[in-house]
């Protein structure tokens, strides 16, 4: 299949609400109230930013707002009947929760519903019993299809394109927001709609900082520079992180460097379908500690990636669930010193049944740049 045949709406919709709809007979539910953008954008394709989704055994019905009149028709096709309301959605709801049969126990959202959401429920919405669900269809979205696949891997040739072309630029004197603003606009260039998240630009001590904002300070010869980004497809991300020298690598930095590098292959590698969360962190967690760098390694060695840039699967110490066949996510340890620096190494890694397939490419040598 080409990238291009998978660029537009998801073809893979009737599947999911049939998979979906199997979870609300599971929770012995009537009916799911689906919140998350993300989620909604899953289950019909719709992408605007306002959004409600009513799911039965026998309707699907997307309600949304008059500046999304021409764009929800163009998105969704057929997976749902379109509501555009000219008030409020939520008054919708009760309507369109009004006119379905035996619709009494209504599953919500409740890692994406708002408090005061949460109140309408009870006030407005008190005919129905509200229940609480978690993951439901995110617990899907873990597993990606062959369309899925080839967007994320779109949006790696993108990040990877983009920083072919960033890193040259590197030089002492330039500022971490410049090389992050250089990047985004080679993001832009290679197809990138958006950006995952603020994209990361840590140089010297600041590299020891995980998730540092790039700032104004100027690079200098000898700093590791990291730099973690991403680009995003059909809205499809992916994420990735490298860190340089400026100039020549000090024997303490190649010592560190090796030892995250080596982590980083041996993780991508050992991933197999059936292995917990806590068993692939401990490949690359143990490897770090035996080479005494242990405290040195603080957050997890991964997530998934897809139509958000941190969903499931986690691969982190006290993840305990299975790991299942066509997965995409992240292998990124590190090592960070405070007041010294620190090294991530990140690849998006898809797992399939014969096991895993890196899919980025852009080399983990350690580059010193001149």
């Amino acid at each position: 299949m080409s990238a291009a045949a998978v660029a537009s709406p998801i073809d893979n919709r009737p599947a999911r609400l049939t998979a979906l709809r199997d979870a609300l007979a599971r929770a012995d539910l009537d009916a799911l109230l689906v919140t998350s953008l993300a989620n909604i954008r899953y289950v019909t394709g719709f992408s605007g930013s306002n959004a409600l989704l009513v799911l039965t055994a026998k309707d699907c019905v997307l309600l949304t707002d008059f500046r999304y009149a021409t764009q929800v028709e163009e998105e969704i096709g057929s997976a749902a009947s379109v509501r555009i309301e000219s008030t409020n959605l939520w008054t919708g709801l009760w309507a369109q929760l009004g006119t379905m049969a035996s619709v009494e126990r209504v599953g919500f959202e409740s890692m994406h519903l708002l408090h005061r959401d949460f109140a309408r429920l009870l006030e407005q919405g008190a005919r129905w019993s509200w229940r609480p669900t978690t993951d439901v269809v995110e617990t899907l979205r873990a597993v990606k299809d062959a369309g899925e696949l080839a967007l994320i891997e779109r949006a790696v040739a993108m990040a990877e394109t983009a920083l072919r072309h960033t890193v040259p630029l590197l030089r002492p004197g330039i500022s971490e927001t410049a090389v992050a603003g250089i990047l985004e606009r080679h993001l832009r260039e290679a197809g990138s709609e958006a950006f995952p998240f603020p994209s990361i630009v840590a140089s010297g001590p600041r590299s020891a900082l995980p998730h540092a904002r790039a700032g104004d300070r100027q690079l200098e010869t000898g700093d590791f520079v990291l730099i973690d980004f991403g680009a995003v497809t059909a809205g499809y991300c992916s994420d990735i992180t490298r860190t340089f020298v400026l100039g020549r690598a000090s024997d303490e930095q190649r010592e560190v460097y090796d030892i995250v590098r080596e982590a980083n292959v041996r993780a991508s590698g050992a991933l197999r379908v059936g292995m917990t969360g806590m068993a692939a962190d401990a490949v690359a967690r143990d490897y770090i500690d035996a080479r005494g760098f242990g405290e040195a390694f603080g957050h997890s060695l991964g997530h998934g990636i897809g139509l958000e840039v941190h969903e499931a699967p986690r691969l982190a110490r006290v993840v305990e669930s299975p790991l299942a066949a066509g997965t995409v996510v992240t292998i990124e340890p590190g090592i960070y010193r405070a007041g010294w620096g620190g090294v991530r190494i990140e690849d998006d890694v898809f797992l399939s049944a014969l096991g895993p397939r890196v899919l980025t490419g852009f080399p983990r040598d350690l580059h010193e740049l001149s």
